[in-house]
């Protein structure tokens, strides 16, 4: 099935009495195209596709054109979806079959799938329906996307999502809407395999084996698109090879059953109150003020940056003057960066910046009183769930109650509570996706350019100018079905490598590569979205030969009287070898950086045992004191020293005593817990920092790991042939009762490990006297024999 771009609205269809578009619409029919089971070739589905009765409104395209021009759009739906009932009662496409249909996205929220039930309900044996829902309705209405997937399983029906892959932002929202189905777009099994389809397939994949939905792959024409979507993990298949779509069951084909997951939203996900409110019960949680949410909300921002155009970010603000300078430009970056990005707060309008979808939120609603932001991709889920305790005093000090969650399912009930507040955005108008594109007729007879020869004088210069322009110049007709080529000048078709007959007619989407980057694509559509000029530089592919070249594309609107944009025209220029010489200096500045990086690791490294150096365990110290006063937890810090090395590199020498250091560091390494810091002092001198650590407990917790540490240092060390062995005196201090900074802690630290020390000469020197007075006195005469 392949879908349309919006067309032109045929002449004279304007109003909603029109008795021509209404005897349209009340005489819509269903054709039904086979969905096969690539295993074993049996028939387990058909989709419905929309017809008009014969005349101007025949064409699916223009009759959705029409109904939407007159108001008409949700009555024409309606009966899209009633003809597909009837339609595949009256074939006999009951149970075991199912039959998939289309809702429209415009009406999402008003779609009387209820009243259809009885229509469904009324077969003469069970209708098995699955909702096929259009990726174009995600990014322009997800609220009412989000409650009529609720809707359709309340039904007991089953959800599909089509197109998927032909944006990221369908990847993006499969962990919110739990499809049973996933429909993969056409070009994933006719295109050329690339790094852009490979992480659309493992996104698929990683939800498929998550969730147990099955993977359908359309477009199949011939047996290589078929051997491609088993490739990509598909177990349905659908396209021409299987049969076009016709009135009823496709003769000859075996019929078997679809076995559906039933996936689901999670529990709860449009019927929480808050996100807060989703956390589960018993979920432990803490208490910070401001300062640390708006550091934990960056690093789950820069989480969502390197996931990339597969991730949902959704995000509450509480007010709209906590959308400040700093944080536009920070979510000005998520929108170029992520698949979709909403924020809420009081009096945020409904596109806060270009991109960034928003809501109002009434001071009544509890999300007015949470700091939530919500991170999901098919990879990865995180939240920052917060309730403001409603203190008084200055913004900045205001405290939060709050639990860091990364289960699935919180998240995905969380971000679904957020979403389902958002706001349609303004001037959405998908096409009906259960029409099915009819090729657009063929152009009129043109000149190699593809433009009518103009007879005025000032038409003839134009033209022998575009010919003569060392740009590549393309005009693009809006107004046309896949937005086709109508002229292309002589330095464009020398660009593309190409004949004007296969340019003319076609979308400029034929000089994409697989590594176009899929960001500026993104971009482009964005600026032609809203009828904006635009700027790229894209990877393009040149001629028969798919030679890769550098395009720096500039793209203009051409509006009508009415201001509508018509045409776009394209100005392209190959500018590979600026782009080359551009990475040839980026891998020298990224070789520089590296360089300089490695230097500063050195200066922060001690170059014997590879742990960190005084300079960097302080850092590292101040930084888990500041965390661990903002959670009250404490913090411990070990000035631990060698008993006897001085002795162990006197007699073996300093390469000995270098090999008797790195085990030590070893030792230490192996003892102390991951999050905890270690670093060597100098000399025979190592710290040990441990943080999150229990107040009232801190104190006895440090001195224990002190005595296993010792005890891992007194192991004997066989060296050189030698086996030696070493002591270690340890002091120990605690943050914050011994103070609150680095310098203080090792301070203390050390004072009371020479108190050790002390202690451990006084009993070792005793000990000695004893051996010695044990050696003077003689032994017992022996007995004299009787």
């Amino acid at each position: 099935m392949t879908h349309l771009e919006e067309a032109p609205v045929p002449p004279g269809f304007t109003t909603a009495h029109d008795p021509v578009l209404r005897d349209a619409i009340r005489g819509v029919h269903s054709v039904f195209q086979p969905i096969v089971e690539i295993d074993t070739g049996r028939v387990v589905a058909y989709e419905a596709l929309a017809r008009g009765p014969v005349g101007p409104l025949q064409r699916p395209d223009a009759l959705f054109a029409a109904a939407r021009a007159a108001g008409r759009l949700a009555e024409l739906d309606e009966a899209c979806r009633a003809a597909a009932f009837r339609g595949a009662v009256d074939a006999g496409l009951v149970a075991p079959l199912t039959v998939f249909v289309n809702v429209e996205p415009e009406v999402l929220d008003t779609a009387p799938l209820a009243d259809l039930l009885a229509i469904a309900e009324s077969a003469p044996g069970q209708l098995r329906v699955v909702m096929e829902i259009t990726e174009r309705a995600i990014a322009a209405r997800p609220a009412e996307l989000l409650r009529t997937v609720e809707r359709v399983r309340e039904l007991g029906w089953s959800v599909a999502v089509d197109d998927v892959g032909a944006e990221s932002m369908s990847l993006a929202f499969l962990p919110l809407l739990r499809p049973d189905v996933v429909k993969l777009d056409l070009r994933l099994v006719q295109e050329r395999p690339g790094p852009q389809i490979a992480e659309i397939m493992n996104a698929v994949n990683a939800y498929a084996e998550r969730s147990g939905a099955v993977v359908l792959a359309e477009g199949i024409e011939d047996e290589r698109h078929l051997r491609t979507a088993r490739g990509l993990g598909a177990t349905l298949a659908q396209g021409w090879l299987f049969g076009r779509p016709g009135p009823g069951a496709a003769p000859d084909l075996p019929v078997g059953e679809l076995v559906l997951p039933g996936a689901g939203l999670p529990a709860g996900a449009l019927g929480a109150v808050s996100p807060f409110a989703c956390l589960p019960d018993g979920t432990p949680l803490r208490r910070a003020p401001k300062a640390l949410l708006i550091e934990l909300s960056k690093q789950l921002e820069r989480e969502a940056m390197r996931l990339g155009e597969t991730c949902v970010v959704a995000a509450t603000f509480q007010e709209a003057r906590h959308f400040t300078v700093s944080t536009t430009q920070r979510y000005r970056d998520l929108v170029e960066r992520t698949g979709f990005v909403c924020a809420l707060g009081e009096d945020l309008p409904v596109e806060p910046l270009p991109g960034l979808r928003g809501a109002h939120l009434d001071p009544a609603d509890p999300v007015r009183g949470e700091w939530d932001v919500a991170v999901l991709s098919p990879h990865f889920s995180a939240a920052l769930l917060a309730r403001d305790l409603g203190e008084d005093g200055p913004d900045a000090d205001r405290t939060f109650e709050y639990a860091l969650t990364y289960d699935r399912d919180t998240v995905s009930r969380a971000a679904s509570s957020l979403l389902s507040r958002v706001a349609p955005r303004a001037g959405a108008e998908p096409v009906h996706p259960a029409a099915e594109a009819a090729a657009p007729a063929a152009p009129a007879s043109r000149p190699a350019g593809g433009l009518a020869v103009g007879t005025t004088t000032a038409e003839v210069l134009l033209r022998r100018a575009l010919e003569a322009t060392p740009s590549g110049v393309t005009i693009v007709d809006m107004r046309l079905p896949d937005q086709p080529i109508v002229y292309a000048n002589a330095a464009f078709r020398e660009l593309a490598g190409l004949p004007p007959e296969e340019i003319l007619g076609r979308n400029c989407r034929l000089l994409q590569s697989p590594d176009t980057d899929p960001g500026a694509v993104s971009r482009i559509r964005a600026a032609v979205e809203a009828g904006r000029p635009c700027r790229e530089t894209v990877l393009n592919l040149r001629g028969p030969e798919r030679t890769p070249w550098w395009n720096e594309l500039h793209l203009a609107p051409v509006h009508d009287s009415d201001g509508s944009v018509v045409q776009y025209i394209g100005v392209q220029v190959d500018v590979t070898a600026r782009v080359e010489a551009e990475r040839a200096l980026v891998r020298e500045r990224d070789r520089t950086q590296a360089a300089l990086a490695r230097i500063q690791e050195m200066a922060f490294t001690d170059p014997l045992t590879g742990l960190p150096n005084r300079r960097r365990l302080e850092e590292q110290v101040e930084a888990a004191i500041w965390e661990a006063r903002a959670r009250g937890d404490a913090l411990g810090l070990l000035f631990v020293d060698l008993d006897g090395f001085k002795a162990v590199n006197d007699a073996l020498g300093h390469a000995a005593g270098d090999e008797l250091l790195q085990v030590v560091a070893g030792r230490l390494r192996d003892r102390v817990r991951r999050r905890d810091l270690l670093a060597r002092l100098g000399g025979d001198e190592f710290l040990v920092a441990l943080p999150d650590l229990r107040p009232e407990t801190a104190a006895a917790e440090a001195s224990r790991v002190a005595d296993e540490l010792a005890a891992s240092i007194r192991r004997p060390v066989a060296l050189r042939g030698t086996e030696v062995a070493l002591g270690a005196s340890i002091g120990v201090s605690v943050c914050p009762e011994d103070g609150v900074v680095f310098a203080d802690l090792l301070h203390r630290a050390d004072l009371r490990m020479y108190d050790r020390k002390a202690v451990t000469r006084v009993a070792a020197s005793r000990a000695a006297t004893a051996r010695a007075a044990a050696a003077s006195v003689p032994p017992p005469a022996a007995p004299v024999p009787s």
